[in-house]
């Protein structure tokens, strides 16, 4: 279960074939249910014991992290989360390819976190894993979306239902669809 091999993807043979092997879809089917039978139905000060199931189907997980229950992961092998850093209520982590997440991170309320595209010039359509990175001391505010092979630099900000489909700087403020930079962050 703690294999951390990024997941690749089949190649695929005609238009919509699947993606994914059945032993993955059997796994991640293993965990959507492990997830709701023992997560699920937690109480919201229970993040330890969520961070702890995470691990143990392959995430890593830092000191002091919190995930809230209504989060959804799509594979926790794909998925980095450094120290104190937090999953708001609603965050879907569509972590197909990678999600690395920095120390003292807030990732708010309702946010997408999207890490694969298709490749839409190809006739087949075939799946293609970009992976996201956020840097430290960062907050992706409520309702945001990150795209498919966005960096986030240390520091920055995403305002709220903000779009970034390209990478942001380090400590600057962001806003808007697609994000614009709005101004400079001071460092504390």
């Amino acid at each position: 279960m703690n294999d951390r091999r990024p997941l690749e993807p089949l190649a695929p043979s005609r238009r919509h074939a699947p993606s994914f092997s059945m032993s993955n879809k059997l796994f991640r089917v293993f965990w959507r249910i492990c997830w709701l039978l023992l997560a699920r139905p937690t109480p919201p000060q229970l993040h330890r014991w969520r961070c702890l199931l995470l691990r143990a189907f392959g995430a890593k997980i830092g000191v002091d992290a919190r995930v809230y229950s209504d989060c959804k992961i799509w594979l926790p092998a794909n998925l980095t989360l450094g120290d104190r850093s937090i999953l708001g209520r609603g965050v879907e982590c569509y972590n197909q390819g990678m999600i690395e997440i920095g120390s003292d991170v807030v990732v708010s309320q309702g946010v997408t976190l999207c890490a694969s595209t298709h490749e839409f010039e190809d006739p087949l359509f075939p799946l293609v894993l970009r992976p996201i990175t956020i840097g430290n001391e960062v907050w992706v505010a409520a309702e945001s979306f990150v795209g498919p092979g966005v960096t986030i630099g240390s520091g920055a900000v995403l305002g709220a239902r903000g779009v970034a489909m390209r990478n942001l700087d380090p400590w600057t403020i962001y806003s808007g669809n697609l994000a614009k930079p709005i101004r400079s962050r001071r460092r504390p």
